[in-house]
């Protein structure tokens, strides 16, 4: 896949810039979103070690590039059903199934949220990202629920800053190995030091918290409500993987083999609505094979006083 690298020194007028910027504006042919991509990868070096998207450079600092060749992102139209929960003239929410990419990225360019959503309306919210128009916020490939969107930029704007302030109440519901406690998960979370597309509880990471509520539980798995506090990515998989209950089919972060995916859904939305104001209480059906497990606890479990 490398097609070439490129070895600079940081010059003083791009000291402070953030790194991912920084690239773009030196390679203007390319995208910071392509950057980006480089940069989750492990493909770009700063003074040799491997770097984050959010570091500035300083003067003198030296730059590694692997460029990557990635097919150009297409973000046509494409009629893929959708389960719709909730829809205005200013927001979507769908029920996402297990398996749906929520907007195109390297090795997911057509197949997603964001090319269903193009087709399903008119008119969408740009964004700030060309690869993400309406886009709030997101959920992993394998993990279902409640999937909200924006319609109107005036929506978007407001659901970001909702997102941002920690106003939106998430519920999701996970089945896992073990019997987590009940209580409060606050343990940091970063990019993986060494496997560069995972995450880790970190000491220098971002906060990240999860509250978590015990349903039911047998001698091998239990069901968890889980409340994220915080919206890192995989927080509740590498927070459950850390209180050393993993997901069930999480193949990054527990083990393969369990199930043909990943039992984590997000079963519950509370927002309120990015222009009337009013609550906006969303929920997405509970799918089947998450059923499935539910029932084979149900018969060999403990309740506990949790209830969803």
């Amino acid at each position: 896949m490398n097609e070439e690298s490129d070895l600079f020194c940081v010059t003083p007028e791009e000291e402070g810039v953030r790194i991912d910027a920084l690239l773009a504006q030196r390679f203007p042919s390319y995208s910071r979103t392509y950057f980006q991509h480089l940069l989750e990868n492990g493909c770009v070096l700063l003074n040799g070690d491997l770097v984050k998207k959010r570091v500035c450079p300083e003067e003198g600092d030296e730059i590694e590039v692997c460029f990557q060749a990635i097919p150009a992102p297409s973000l046509a139209p494409e009629n893929i059903p959708l389960e719709i929960l909730y829809e205005d003239e200013h927001v979507l929410a769908i029920n996402k199934p297990p398996g749906m990419v929520v907007h195109p990225a390297p090795g997911h360019w057509s197949g997603t949220f964001v090319n269903a959503l193009l087709a399903h309306c008119e008119k969408i919210a740009p964004g700030s990202d060309p690869l993400r128009p309406g886009i709030i916020h997101r959920l992993d490939k394998e993990t279902s629920g409640v999937m909200l969107a924006a319609k109107t930029m005036i929506a978007q704007q407001k659901l970001i800053e909702t997102f941002a302030e920690r106003r939106a109440n998430k519920l999701y519901l996970a089945v896992c190995w073990g019997k987590p406690t009940n209580g409060i998960i606050d343990a940091p979370i970063g990019r993986h030091p060494v496997h560069r597309k995972e995450m880790a509880v970190l000491s220098d990471g971002r906060e990240a918290i999860s509250e978590v509520q015990l349903a039911a539980s047998n001698d091998c798995f239990s069901l968890a409500l889980v409340r994220p506090k915080t919206g890192r990515t995989h927080q509740i998989r590498v927070h459950l993987k850390h209180v050393g209950c993993p997901v069930i089919g999480d193949t990054i972060y527990g083990r393969s083999g369990d199930t043909d995916r990943l039992l984590l859904h997000a079963y519950q939305l509370e927002v309120p609505h990015p222009v009337t104001g009013d609550p906006l209480r969303l929920l997405a059906p509970i799918p089947p094979d998450v059923k499935s497990w539910m029932r084979k606890l149900a018969s060999t479990a403990t309740p506990a006083p949790a209830v969803i």
